[in-house]
């Protein structure tokens, strides 16, 4: 008994696993063996490639490519139009299917409209990459990174919101110190 949603244009090719209450929209393609956790959104025109790994209550929007060899863990946000790349030095007439560089989003990070994701690296829990940039490294735990290539700026908290100076969060009003340096 199937207990998900996928709207009828929705492709899931054989040897997936789609969790509980997850839906697929409009027009988006689950490749083989792709896994697929409890709770997701995956907006239309959503490309999940080959073997691809997401957690429980991830948001994938509209029009976002998360090639082979990216795993998402749970709670993860995707804005729209976000791509993950999986080779770095790519050519149309070398076959390099077999060299994916492996990409984590660490749960609860944030990943904003139109990012690139270059591939091997690992991007930290609750960090938050602004929308438009081009991440080319690591992302810390609890970082804000911004541009292109994407440096960090300041630090999060768990809510996303940009802590002071003192790695305070004047929202959520606690302080952050104990926790973003304790984490690895």
């Amino acid at each position: 008994m199937k207990n998900f949603f996928n709207h009828p244009t929705a492709i899931i090719d054989k040897n997936c696993a789609v969790g509980k209450n997850t839906k697929i929209w409009h027009w988006s393609h689950i490749s083989e063996s792709s896994i697929i956790g409890e709770n997701c959104i995956i907006g239309q025109n959503v490309f999940i490639g080959e073997g691809v790994k997401i957690g429980n209550n991830v948001k994938i929007q509209n029009n976002v490519s998360v090639f082979s060899g990216v795993e998402i863990e749970n709670n993860v946000f995707c804005g729209p139009s976000v791509v993950f790349t999986n080779v770095k030095n790519p050519r149309s007439f070398i076959p390099r299917n077999k060299e994916y560089d492996i990409t984590l989003v660490k749960a609860n990070a944030t990943i904003g409209a139109n990012s690139t994701i270059i591939c091997g690296i690992s991007i930290g829990i609750y960090s938050f990459i602004g929308a438009g940039s081009v991440v080319t490294s690591n992302v810390k735990n609890y970082s804000l990174v911004l541009g292109n290539p994407a440096k960090h700026v300041s630090w999060v908290s768990k809510a996303g919101y940009k802590l002071d100076n003192k790695l305070f969060c004047e929202v959520e009003k606690r302080s952050y110190e104990k926790i973003i340096f304790d984490k690895k």
